[in-house]
């Protein structure tokens, strides 16, 4: 590789850096625009207008030589400066093409960089304890621990069109041993295939019984009263037949068993109310024109 090209990937790689930590310093404002002729205080750098902060630039520095795990040289702190003045030549670049509005990455990026720095200070606020005590007492419900149940099945699987006929023959010779007081397990053994995924044999929500039964089946076990298994039931897989040996009530946890689960859906609350309050302010702001007969 020549020195050129060396220097032209070089260059590469620490605009990248830069870019990186530039949308977190453009989501907290520290890259200003200004047009005093003079540098302000706290200003190291103008750019065609806009100002670049030491701040930023010494949290730049702090951040490449925790990278570097080392001293920086003089070189290296005047390369920080001049990526940063490239890194503002082209986000203004940028700008004066329309990026912003044309490109739905650079888009996305602008969207989130903003929204961070809106709900940024809500989401540091420390909640007290009458803070969570009123969410958890407002919402109970929303804390719940749904209902569990432990099923157990017997399975008759289905691998092709040409199985369905078979497996549910034995799906239903199988209801009718049942019926006439035969154990589940000995039936199992004679008519069952082995299933896919064995359920475990423990209490599970229905959300988890779903991932080894399917809704169709899931739906069974959760209406059943668990006084006799199943009819056979079929999935995607095959048929089931379902006995529910045990069900657990949905619970509502004591206040101090979800402490941490109460602090961050607060915190995720502050901040959706300060960016809800932040796009209402925008809004009614906006010269805001919408096309008629539209929802």
């Amino acid at each position: 590789m020549d020195a050129q090209a060396s220097q032209s990937r070089s260059t590469v790689l620490w605009l990248a850096f830069f870019a990186a930590a530039g949308l977190a310093l453009a989501a907290t404002g520290l890259l200003q625009r200004r047009s005093a002729s003079a540098l302000p205080s706290g200003a190291i750098a103008r750019v065609n207008g806009s100002v670049i902060d030491a701040e930023s630039y010494e949290r730049l520095i702090v951040a490449l030589a925790s990278d570097r795990r080392g001293e920086l040289t003089d070189a290296d702190r005047r390369r920080v400066l001049d990526r940063m003045i490239e890194e503002e030549l082209l986000v203004q670049r940028a700008l004066e093409l329309g990026l912003a509005r044309v490109d739905r990455r650079v888009r996305a990026d602008l969207v989130s960089a903003v929204i961070a720095s809106v709900t940024a200070d809500a989401e540091r606020r420390t909640p007290t304890d009458a803070d969570l005590r009123a969410l958890y007492d407002a919402e109970p419900e929303f804390f719940a621990r749904p209902g569990r149940l432990r099923v157990r099945q017997i399975f008759f699987r289905v691998r092709s069109p040409d199985d369905v006929d078979a497996a549910s023959a034995r799906a239903e010779a199988a209801t009718r041993r049942l019926a006439a007081g035969e154990a589940f397990e000995e039936v199992a053994r004679a008519l069952g295939d082995e299933p896919i995924v064995p359920i475990p044999d423990a209490p599970l929500p229905a959300t988890k019984l779903q991932e080894y039964l399917g809704p169709s089946a899931t739906r069974v076990a959760l209406a059943s009263d668990g006084s006799s298994p199943s009819a056979p039931v079929r999935s995607g897989t095959g048929f089931h037949i379902l006995d529910v040996r045990e069900r657990e009530p949905r619970v509502i946890p004591p206040f101090d068993a979800i402490r941490d689960r109460l602090r961050a859906e607060w915190t995720r609350r502050e901040g959706e109310r300060a960016l809800r309050a932040y796009l209402d302010e925008l809004r009614a702001r906006a010269d805001l024109v919408v096309a008629p007969g539209v929802p």
